[in-house]
């Protein structure tokens, strides 16, 4: 595995993941929101951001963390294992809380610059909401590319994701 795709809803452990595997394997992590996020959370134009994507894409190996739907299928055509991070809503949204907490007033290291850790009431929305209007269809997206040979890894608890890492 040289190109690791890990996804799955804010919260759920993405960045933690990503760096686990890439200090197991010797691999570069690439966190998406650090690319996509401009200082204030100035969002890219669709087209800035597919071409920053290809060029990231195009690296021999990475471990690359974020959801990012409107670019996920290229993202899942680079790579040779995707690692989808499906845990509870609950759990998901303590985290992006406790986030809010620990990070207060200051940007995280997996975030862009300029961004200062926030919540509001539409990104607890999504968080709560993503089991029933996103993860069907990741779930579609990853039987596809498991059927044209990608591994695919489904964790869904702590365990599942510690065994996982050890398994390296």
């Amino acid at each position: 595995m040289q190109r690791i795709l890990v996804i799955g809803s804010s919260g759920s452990g993405k960045s933690t993941l990503a760096r686990a595997i890439g200090a197991r394997l010797g691999l570069p992590v690439v966190h998406l929101d650090r690319h996509y996020w401009r200082p204030g959370w100035v969002e890219p134009d669709a087209e800035t951001w597919g071409a920053q994507v290809d060029a990231l894409l195009e690296a021999d190996a990475w471990v690359m963390d974020g959801n990012y739907g409107g670019t996920m299928d290229r993202r899942l055509e680079a790579a040779d294992a995707v690692v989808f991070l499906d845990r509870s809503r609950w759990l998901c949204l303590w985290r992006v809380v406790w986030r809010r907490i620990r990070f207060a007033r200051r940007t995280r290291p997996d975030m862009g610059e300029g961004c200062p850790e926030r919540l509001n009431a539409p990104f607890l929305h999504y968080v709560f909401g993503y089991p029933t209007s996103r993860r069907p269809g990741v779930l579609a997206r990853l039987a596809a590319a498991e059927a044209r040979g990608v591994r695919v890894a489904r964790l869904q608890s702590g365990r599942a994701v510690r065994d996982f890492v050890a398994s390296l």
